[in-house]
């Protein structure tokens, strides 16, 4: 039934034809026409001609009825052709090629198979089969389509091939499918004749002419069932057996020649009959069955099934060969061995030999491999090898392993070769490295293969290769067999054996099913299986702990200078530009990338495979030093450690990172005791000296390790081996900083390097005692002692004038010069101090990582935790007394007296902070307790009490008295230096109502009020200064005068109003925020007001 779409293109094809071209043909040429436009594209599919137009589909037809017109009966008529619309009366961007033969078998199928071995792309096929009738010159008369009557069927076939560039490519080509539709008309003319020759054959079993051997009935049985539609008779003829002057030989009787034997075929008999010699006339059976040597023309791309019957005298002598060429039919292939004669009796004797129950599990296997068998080596195969194969093919048990069988050809011209292998594993990468595999072992010339995908966790390829006759092919089939399990082993399978190394086998199934399909192609392509297994025990290792894994290495096949890191990140990859900055830090130049991406059941995790050089590395990349640089990244990248130059040293000069820690601490102190280098500087100075840098790091371990066996004279000669190093110091600022460090770790009396926290780690940051009197240019005036602490978070500095010393601990925003801010106060406490006891010190630290947001809240838990950590530095070195006696800290050397008084008091940003001190001294049992740090909740608030800013004010109003004035009752105009938060700075703006505060800075704001209200602007101030925490820019702007505002100190430019120049003195419209402080610090006012001391 034709559908819908069919009729309609018909319909438009003949519409179309009758239109345009119907007039140019007469009434029968019409009819005939229209007919071929009826069933030329019946079969078609729609798809394939959805491109074409109408004008093409029926050029085509009408160019292929001309041929047809021509053709005459018993002739090939063949045309190809690149079709030109000018000369044709059609166009395609394809060569066409037209036939016009009989309807015979073997036409579709013979010409594809041309065109394939010629390597021609096939774009359309065409191929509709005519009834005709043509008058007895063969002119065509009348086209029907086939009904069976007395019409004969023409085929006609149209290919549409990739286009042929030159006329000679289109002759050739047409030479080549005349040669073709020869051979299948031969094939087909004598099929009959071939079937009755070799019933004629069969019969001579019967009548004894056979010979009389064992098993003739077999062999009939055989003859007949290839006769009963099992066989393709494609050719045929007979050998006769002359005797010459040099022995016997088969000679072609021309005579016997039929199908694609016939003289005017292109097939030589002698040719494609495997071996014409003795090998055959000496053979004991009868009958053989093997493969043809050439391939077939006709029907199948293959090479041909050959059959050979030995032909016998009236004395039973052999006098001759019939050859029977051809291919076995589907219905052969499909029928069970066990019906199949020649088969039947080998399939048995395996069965039997394998001595399992009839219907037992192993037996039905046994059963469906020899069913399965190919077809083709069951007839050619001896039992005895089809016996072994079966066995070992049953012996594979479903088994995920790979195996190879295989045999030879009686006539030595092939090797048959069974590959079995998990299917997952098939593909055509694989099949074509095995091909080579087989043709380099096997000495082959060319292969065939086919496959075999069941039920089976197995998939077969069976190869046919075919090798020199009778050439002698030396090879060790288990060392064959190794080379193929060799290449057929995935990437996958060297991860199993990979694992089972490591974990053995209960984990590797695990860890496969998790890991096993999780690499992507780039991952497998670039590493071997065994890194893979190294890589998995890391993403353990980063899943157990939720953090990054990492492996630093050197690949055996690097050069030295060559380094690799890599990083295993869960869920999300790294970000490069916070990883590579870091290792850049360490001395490494980073100059490749490579990310993996590997999902399993669990999620993701990344790696991150950096290739890096390095060329002052100070020891050979060993398990040790990874490991080292591994500590030293996971430090820094958890930001527990500093990211700077100070970190090339962990490779430079084989330190670990808390090893880093001491020179950068006591470098970060250089700087605060005003050395003249930079910190970069020092960095390259210890970079380029590497030895003398290890060094120095041993004799501060020396002196500070309590494991350590302290001598003078172990002392002595580690001090004399740094001075020898440093007498080939060439440079002299070299040698000055390098003798800095010596200079300060002999000063220093004690450290908490050795220290450990709650958890038995290392502490966060590192603290020292320093003898001031010890260091070389140290700016005056020198404390007695001063202590350093140190960490990623903050630096922070307390200096003492004596033992007995009391002063306030800071929050500095100074963050180059934190030092001298502490040293001048230190010095005025100390003047102050000077007719009482304790003597004046003074401490400060600054905190290095804010929030970039200024979050108040957030600012304020940062500050206090450095306040901490500030404190713990000191009462880490700071001696206890318990039941009055002194006691030392744990893991601690010192080289001072006992040292067990430390009293702080609140200062600038910690005025509320006593309560927090006192909370650390508790934890660590310090003997002074609550006295620790005055004020407090069980003692004097500073702030709440207004000791100091009311003493001041004081000295205010006594001024202001000797000048007539009285500011309690009358205003007055006050710029200030601070902010309402703080105690010196709140309490004094608070301590008269007629203050009216023109202008204030801080370290954050400007604030500018030219002409404020005093009442309103107190009741504001009191406001401010009553909050936990609070800035000028917590100030209502609806209470600041006209003018005014609040400035942060960040801004480019300030604009000024006509107010607020008039109240600073100034003509500027803008100013920078230094230009006015400088102006407010000398404007026209009352008083200055510097509360921010």
């Amino acid at each position: 039934m034709r559908s819908e779409i069919d009729q309609q293109l018909q319909q438009r094809l003949i519409a179309y034809f009758e239109k345009h071209l119907e007039s140019r043909f007469d009434e029968l040429e019409c009819r005939q026409i229209r007919t071929l436009l009826e069933v030329y594209y019946r079969h078609v599919a729609a798809v394939d001609l959805e491109e074409s137009e109408i004008v093409d589909l029926v050029g085509a037809v009408v160019a292929h009825w001309q041929l047809l017109r021509e053709h005459r009966a018993g002739r090939v008529s063949v045309r190809v052709y690149n079709p030109a619309f000018e000369e044709h009366g059609w166009q395609s961007p394809h060569t066409v090629i037209e036939t016009v033969t009989e309807d015979m078998s073997f036409l579709v199928d013979s010409l594809s198979m041309a065109l394939n071995r010629a390597g021609v792309t096939i774009h359309l096929t065409i191929h509709p089969v005519l009834a005709t009738l043509r008058d007895k010159q063969g002119r065509l008369e009348e086209i029907a389509e086939p009904s069976g009557q007395q019409k004969r069927a023409e085929s006609i076939i149209s290919l549409q091939i990739e286009k042929q560039p030159t006329a000679e490519a289109l002759r050739t080509l047409k030479q080549k499918i005349e040669g073709v539709l020869r051979d299948v008309a031969l094939a087909n003319q004598d099929w009959n004749l071939m079937r009755r020759r070799v019933a004629e054959i069969s019969e001579s079993f019967s009548v004894g002419e056979s010979g009389g051997g064992e098993g003739d009935a077999e062999f009939q049985a055989f003859l007949d069932w290839a006769g009963d539609d099992h066989f393709t008779f494609l050719a045929f003829c007979t050998f006769d057996l002359e005797t010459g002057s040099q022995g016997q030989r088969l000679v072609v009787d021309d005579n016997s020649r039929l199908g694609l034997f016939r003289m005017e075929s292109g097939y030589d008999p002698q040719a494609i009959v495997p071996v014409l010699s003795d090998r055959y006339t000496g053979f004991p059976c009868p009958l053989v069955v093997t493969k043809a040597n050439t391939q077939s023309t006709v029907h199948r791309p293959a090479h041909m099934d050959y059959i050979g019957v030995k032909r016998h005298d009236a004395k039973g002598e052999v006098d001759g060969l019939h050859c029977i060429v051809g291919f076995f039919t589907i219905a052969a292939y499909s029928s069970p061995p066990a019906d199949i004669p020649l088969l039947r009796s080998k399939v048995s004797e395996v069965l039997a030999a394998s001595r399992l129950a009839a219907h037992s599990f192993s037996s039905k296997v046994l059963q469906t491999i020899l069913q399965t068998f190919p077809r083709d080596d069951l007839f050619q195969i001896p039992v005895e090898k089809l016996q072994e194969i079966a066995f070992g093919i049953l012996g594979l048990q479903e088994r995920h392993r790979t195996r190879l069988f295989l045999f030879r050809d009686t006539f030595s011209r092939f090797f048959s070769v069974l590959v079995y292998l998990p299917k997952e594993k098939y593909n055509r990468e694989l099949r074509l490295q095995l091909q080579q595999v087989l043709i380099d072992e096997l000495g082959g010339v060319g292969v065939e293969f086919d496959t075999l995908f069941s039920e089976s966790t197995l998939a077969r390829i069976h190869f046919i290769v075919h090798t020199r006759p009778d050439e002698s092919i030396d090879f060790d089939p288990l060392q064959l067999e190794s080379r193929v399990v060799e290449v057929s082993k995935t990437w996958q399978d060297g991860l199993r054996e990979a694992l089972q190394e490591r974990y053995g086998e209960a984990d590797t199934a695990r860890l496969m099913k998790q890991y096993g399909h999780s690499f992507p192609g780039g991952y497998r392509e670039d590493f071997l299986p065994r890194t893979a297994a190294a890589d998995i025990t890391r993403f353990e290792a980063a899943r157990s702990s939720g953090s990054l894994a990492m492996h630093f290495y050197r690949h055996f096949s690097d050069a030295e200078s060559r380094v690799h890191f890599r990083l295993y990140s869960l869920r999300q990859p790294v970000p490069l530009s916070e990883a590579i900055p870091i290792l850049e830090n360490m001395g490494l130049s980073v100059f490749g990338e490579r990310p993996y991406r590997i999902v399993d059941a669990l999620g993701e995790v990344w790696i991150h495979d950096f290739s890096m050089r390095y060329e002052e590395m100070a020891e050979a990349l060993n398990e040790e030093v990874s490991d080292r640089f591994q500590s030293a990244f996971r430090r820094i990248w958890e930001g527990e450690a500093d990211s700077d130059g100070f970190n090339q040293l962990i490779l430079g000069a084989a330190l670990s990172w808390r090893q880093v820690v001491i020179l950068r601490a006591y470098s970060k102190y250089l700087q605060q005791i005003k050395t003249p280098f930079s910190q970069s500087y020092i960095i390259r100075t210890l970079a380029r000296n590497p030895k003398v840098t290890h060094l120095l790091v041993e004799l501060f371990e020396y002196r500070f390790d309590p494991a350590v066996a302290r001598t003078e004279r172990l002392l002595t000669d580690l001090l004399s081996r740094i001075e020898s190093l440093l007498e080939s110091v060439s440079s002299l600022d070299e040698d000055r900083i390098l003798r800095s460090f010596v200079n300060l770790f002999m000063a220093t009396l004690r450290t908490n390097y050795y220290q450990r926290n709650g958890q038995g780690e290392p502490k966060s940051y590192l603290s020292f005692k320093i003898d001031p009197s010890l260091v070389s240019n140290m700016p005056l005036p020198r404390p007695m002692y001063e202590i350093f602490v140190f960490s990623v978070r903050m630096a922070g500095v307390h200096l003492r004038g004596g033992k007995v010393a009391r002063g306030g601990l800071r929050w500095s925003d100074r963050m180059e010069d934190f030092r001298t801010e502490v040293l001048g106060l230190m010095k005025a406490q100390m003047v102050k101090n000077t007719v009482i006891v304790p003597v004046g010190s003074k401490g400060g630290f600054i905190a290095k990582r804010l929030p970039p947001s200024g979050d108040r809240e957030a600012t304020a838990a940062e500050v206090v935790t450095c306040y901490k950590t500030f404190l713990s530095g000191m009462l880490d070195l700071t001696d206890n007394l318990i039941d009055g006696k002194v006691h030392r800290p744990d893991a601690l050397i010192n080289y001072d007296d006992d040292d067990p008084y430390l009293v702080i008091a609140a200062d600038k940003g910690t005025a509320t902070f006593s309560d927090i001190a006192n909370g650390v001294a508790a934890e660590y049992g310090f003997w002074l307790g609550d006295a620790f740090a005055s004020g407090g909740s069980v003692g004097y608030d500073h702030k709440r009490m207004a000791i100091t800013a009311r003493g001041a004010w004081e000295s205010v109003k006594r001024n202001f008295r000797e000048l007539g004035i009285d500011i309690q009752n009358r205003d007055f105009r006050v710029v200030g230096i601070g902010d309402m938060s703080g105690d010196v700075f709140g309490n004094g703006m608070l301590l008269s109502h007629h203050i009216r505060l023109v202008g204030a800075f801080n370290h954050m704001h400007i604030f500018l009020d030219p002409d404020p209200d005093a009442e309103a602007s107190f009741a504001e101030r009191s406001r401010l200064f009553a909050l936990s925490r609070s800035s000028w820019g917590d100030y209502d702007r609806k209470l600041i005068s006209s003018g005014g505002g609040v400035f942060s100190r960040s801004l480019k430019s300030i604009p000024l109003s006509a107010q607020a120049r008039t109240m600073l003195g100034v003509k500027q419209e803008h100013m920078t925020p230094n230009e006015v402080i400088t102006a407010l610090l000398k404007a026209p006012v009352d008083l200055l007001w510097n509360g921010g001391i």
